[in-house]
């Protein structure tokens, strides 16, 4: 069974108004989310599921799936406030959904088969996909093994800004033991820092693996899911913006011995529109791409 591609679009209306973040910045219109589900395919990937919020699923469907839905199945699940487990109550100060860990478990219903994870506004890279493709495919008959694709920083960074980043520890086989938080890497100098708590310069190794939110799970994670939302919800459904993450999930289920996730190399540069000067920057990159015919001057 091919793997499914779960993309993570739930934060478009709210964070742009609409769909004014599918943004053209290919050759012909493509967003960002038109290469990754480019780069799913040719990796091998049989099936594409979006969570989203269910105010804008007709423009999405229109805008978006259109697009690719005789190319490959297309699924959407939906994230909102009120899905939470029976017992619990939403606070009337929230706003917000409750973070990328509960709207991945929006698609429990849908994927039964091992699944990557994805953000909708993030450029990957083939080679990622690639990378994760066979890895969930080595993982069809098993449980418990998960991945991370692990981003070296000096591919993650804008030249717009300081970047925050999850730098990846791992252990002498390449398995995940913890992801720690740094704020304001950038480069300076020729070098990778960032601020310690005295404003001192700390340097980065330029090949420190970073986490981009790009993940490789078996559909049991769905279950550890559940039970780490219920729990979250017993310590924080009370603050309006509490959030539950991903790497969170991930990194407890770690610690208790659980599972494991393997942290994989990739020489893909990530890129994303971090800052408003970073649209440029992006148009460029990605025509640069194109003129290597890394990628079709159109893409479907």
């Amino acid at each position: 069974m091919k793997p499914t591609l779960f993309i993570l679009a739930a934060g478009m209306g709210s964070r742009y108004g609409g769909l004014k973040q599918l943004d053209g910045l290919g050759p012909n219109g493509e967003t960002i989310m038109d290469y990754s589900v480019f780069d799913a395919l040719r990796a091998g990937f049989g099936k594409i599921v979006f969570v989203i919020r269910k105010d804008f699923e007709e423009d999405f469907r229109r805008v978006v799936i259109s697009k690719y839905e005789n190319k490959v199945p297309c699924e959407v699940c939906f994230q909102s406030i009120d899905k939470v487990p029976a017992g619990f109550q939403v606070p009337q100060e929230r706003k917000k959904p409750w973070g990328t860990n509960h709207a991945l478990l929006m698609g429990k219903d849908i994927i039964k088969e091992p699944f990557a994870v994805i953000n909708a506004d993030d450029f990957y890279g083939k080679e990622s996909f690639q990378v994760l493709a066979d890895f969930l495919n080595s993982v069809q008959d098993k449980k418990d093994e998960y991945c991370m694709i692990g981003y070296r920083v000096i591919n993650t960074l804008s030249e717009n800004g300081s970047v925050n980043r999850g730098i990846c520890q791992t252990d002498k086989d390449g398995y995940l033991t913890d992801v720690v938080e740094r704020v304001g890497i950038e480069e300076k100098g020729g070098k990778i820092v960032f601020p310690d708590e005295h404003d001192h310069d700390v340097e980065l190794d330029v090949n420190a693996p970073v986490s981009m939110n790009m993940w490789g799970f078996t559909p049991e994670y769905f279950e550890y899911s559940e039970v780490a939302f219920e729990q979250f919800l017993k310590e924080h459904g009370t603050e309006p913006k509490s959030e539950i993450y991903i790497p969170t999930v991930v990194n407890d289920l770690i610690k208790a011995g659980k599972v494991t996730c393997r942290v994989l190399d990739t020489p893909s540069k990530w890129f994303g529109v971090t800052y408003a000067d970073d649209r440029e920057q992006v148009v460029m990159k990605i025509n640069e791409l194109v003129r290597k015919g890394e990628y079709p001057n159109k893409l479907f």
